[in-house]
């Protein structure tokens, strides 16, 4: 158990007739990057949200910091940092004062490593409306750690955040990581999700598949896939989705990636495809699968269960 900052068993929560949260069993290991990826709707924020001792669960067990999430709310909620996507400072304080009004809560006694950390130097005496959206994510989580807690747990942390600010707030969770802390984050952005060291799936309410992006790659991915550069790329899909040997085609950017159990013979009926429609095909390859590719093929395959 030492080794677990967060250890889940048959974990369920239930609304009336909606069961959001299935009978999810995970384990978090202590100073992880722990990716909890999925759609809206999926049960991401209400597992935190249990996990986080704001929402009992309707059966199941798990720990949290080594407390039990029954009995232990009070002792988790002096371990843990949350950050929900609705997490708003005072508008009306300079950073520096929300800092120290949230530290006060939690009796911290050192606000400046959260200043350190979270690369807040030079806008502590602004106030948070004048902020930018990446500034405000930023000075936000500063307030979740201020107390240096062992997890801190962001529920969908970039959601609406420019590019740029989304990067230089994963800079921001690496550091929280070096630092000992461990991070469980929640994101539906799938290139968010290559930087975790583990990742969970989950799909209505359920998990799918769990490892680290490595792993799901060599485990989830039971084909070939083809990256296919053509025109009119409208044209090609619902051709190709007639294909034989052809189980999935999606659109990524001005490509088209096609899973397939042969490739060559695929690519042989791609090619005399194009001579028979008429259709331009400039470029067959096949390309090792993204995790968004991985995320489509399990999510297909549950649906056909």
């Amino acid at each position: 158990m030492a080794n677990w900052s967060v250890e889940v068993d048959n974990l369920t929560r239930v609304f009336g007739a909606f069961t959001a949260v299935d009978h999810v069993s995970f384990r978090v290991r202590k100073g992880q990057i722990f990716g909890f990826l999925g759609p809206n709707g999926a049960g991401k924020s209400t597992t935190i949200r249990m996990l986080a001792g704001i929402l009992p669960p309707t059966s199941g067990n798990g720990r949290v910091s080594g407390f039990d999430m029954r009995t232990g709310q009070r002792q988790i909620k002096q371990t843990i940092g949350y950050m929900s996507q609705k997490f708003s400072l005072y508008e009306d304080l300079t950073v520096q004062e929300n800092i120290s009004f949230f530290g006060g809560i939690y009796g911290a006694d050192d606000l400046e490593w959260a200043v350190r950390v979270c690369r807040l130097e030079a806008v502590t005496n602004e106030l948070c409306s004048a902020l930018s959206t990446g500034v405000r994510q930023r000075a936000a989580l500063a307030c979740a750690v201020v107390h240096r807690p062992q997890i801190v747990f962001l529920d969908e942390p970039t959601a609406g955040v420019d590019p740029a600010s989304r990067r230089s707030f994963w800079d921001l969770i690496y550091t929280l990581a070096r630092e000992g802390v461990t991070v469980f984050v929640s994101t539906h952005y799938m290139d968010e999700a290559e930087h975790c060291d583990w990742l969970a799936l989950i799909d209505a309410g359920k998990i799918v598949a769990s490892g680290s992006p490595a792993d799901l790659r060599k485990t989830q991915f039971h084909a070939h896939l083809l990256e296919i550069e053509a025109e009119p790329i409208v044209r090609w899909i619902d051709a190709l989705e007639k294909v034989p040997g052809i189980h999935d085609v999606a659109m990524h950017g001005n490509k088209l990636h096609v899973t397939v159990e042969d490739p060559d013979e695929a690519s042989r009926h791609i090619h005399a495809l194009g001579e028979y429609m008429q259709l331009r095909v400039t470029l067959i390859r096949e390309i090792t699968p993204s995790l968004e590719d991985i995320f489509v093929s399990v999510m297909a395959r549950q649906r056909t269960q």
